[in-house]
């Protein structure tokens, strides 16, 4: 019996370091910017969907769920944060689809299993970048105003940058996965 709950306390002290390790990667992915064309690459989506596949929903949704808060909060975790204001005025402004679309991306690609094949995998992560922007564009014709060029503004300049991203988690899944045995 005193062996099953040492088991546990070890799983959940290893669990809380990886949400916590999971944050902080965030934040950094948020705060690196890429030089790309048309516009600088943030590796965010990138850390989102290795969270989902790496640790599987439940601590890939802690990470980013622990990242949110931060920044509602007020660290200044977000891209352009503090530059752009910080908090819940932050969070609530053109962006927050997109950060909402963390949390729904981060449990679909959770979904990829080690027996699935690239051609699986790489639909599998098409779909789960896709509800990031989708939700994205949605709160983004919002704020701004559905008259205006939502898709040209908010999807088009990253498209480029997302397959590149997309194709490198492809071909990286099946050694991500066994992450996922860690917990």
């Amino acid at each position: 019996m005193e062996l099953i709950k040492q088991n546990s306390q070890t799983r959940l002290f290893k669990s809380i370091i990886v949400i916590i390790l999971g944050s902080i990667l965030l934040t950094i992915s948020a705060k690196v910017k890429i030089p790309f064309y048309p516009v600088p690459m943030t590796m965010q989506t990138f850390v989102v969907l290795f969270l989902g596949l790496s640790f599987g929903y439940k601590i890939g949704l802690a990470s980013v769920s622990l990242y949110l808060i931060e920044g509602i909060i007020g660290l200044p975790v977000f891209s352009n944060s503090p530059e752009r204001g910080v908090g819940l005025a932050y969070f609530t402004g053109p962006t927050m689809g997109y950060l909402v679309g963390f949390l729904f991306a981060v449990i679909f690609v959770s979904f990829v299993k080690l027996k699935d094949n690239y051609f699986i995998i790489f639909i599998k992560l098409i779909l789960s970048v896709s509800i990031i922007y989708i939700l994205g564009i949605f709160w983004l014709g919002t704020v701004i105003g559905w008259e205006k060029p939502i898709f040209k503004l908010g999807v088009a300049p990253f498209l480029l940058a997302e397959i590149f991203k997309i194709f490198l988690l492809t071909f990286l899944s099946k050694k991500i996965l066994v992450f996922r045995k860690f917990i």
